[in-house]
């Protein structure tokens, strides 16, 4: 079975369907910074852990142009007030063109707000996002979940999310593997680690399991479906050479039986010749 096309059909199947947003594409509204002083990442760890987990988010809901994507960017969630602002690590929006890029995201001109957000754990921001922001995402912006990960193996797992349910904020129970699952994305997320980084890198994953593979893990699963492909072509060229060179001995023998029959059919005629001619 070819992997990529497997998992593209499986990928039609399991996103989302949500209807647009009543917004537009902002890029910039005057008078909202759109940077801090803040270094962004916190740490390398951090930084690697954004990175592939928004080039997995970002790749898999490639598909659909109305699925944006945000990293560390400000979004403003109440117009004219530039203090109801956050900077989630990861968010996504549904409903909302993909692109322009923005320079912040502001829910009132576009009509959305996002359905998941995730923070990575840092020093600096821990204690705010175990409390205050789960408040700030779920009853203020209206977010649906709001995930939390530590990804430093050196600390403490932690892994938790919450979602809005009946006007509530409900914790999302997760399994026996530890893993949570969003229902808002339709995607199962588990963290494992990688010890040569050290980071406890959180992993997405489609409802039945399948993964949702980084850049390098697709690049490597095109390379080898390429040798397979190039392995099968060989072995069809062989196989048809071989056809071809036992049809061709084939035509030779039957040439040559031909011959010998017709040889045999002269022989016959001049010993039957040779008998009426004896007295």
């Amino acid at each position: 079975m070819d992997t990529l096309y497997d998992f593209a059909l499986k990928q039609k199947k399991y996103i989302p369907i949500f209807p647009k947003a009543i917004g537009k594409p902002t890029i910039y509204i005057e008078g909202y910074p759109y940077e801090d002083d803040e270094s962004m990442p916190a740490t390398e760890f951090h930084g690697l852990q954004i990175n592939i987990f928004y080039d997995q988010l970002f790749r898999y809901f490639r598909i659909n142009d109305y699925v944006h994507i945000g990293n560390d960017n400000f979004i403003y969630y109440e117009e004219g007030d530039i203090t109801k602002v956050v900077a989630p690590d990861i968010f996504v929006v549904f409903g909302v063109k993909k692109y322009p890029l923005r320079r912040s995201f502001y829910t009132w001109s576009e009509g959305a707000v996002p359905v998941a957000v995730f923070e990575f754990l840092s020093d600096a921001t821990a204690d705010q996002d175990r409390d205050e922001k789960v408040q700030v995402y779920l009853k203020e912006m209206g977010v649906q979940e709001f995930f939390i990960h530590q990804p430093e193996m050196d600390k403490p797992a932690e892994f938790f999310g919450w979602r809005r349910a009946f006007g509530d904020i409900v914790e999302i129970v997760p399994d026996a593997a530890g893993g949570l699952f969003s229902e808002a994305l339709n995607l199962w997320f588990r963290w494992e680690e990688d010890h040569t980084t050290r980071v406890r890198l959180l992993r997405p994953s489609l409802p039945d399991g399948t993964p949702i593979n980084t850049s390098v893990e697709e690049e490597r699963l095109r390379i080898q479906a390429q040798h397979r492909q190039e392995i099968a072509e060989t072995i069809a060229k062989e196989e048809t050479e071989r056809r071809q060179q036992a049809e061709a001995m084939a035509a030779v023998e039957a040439e040559r039986r031909r011959e010998l029959e017709a040889e045999l059919e002269q022989l016959r005629a001049q010993l039957a010749n040779g008998q009426n001619e004896t007295p």
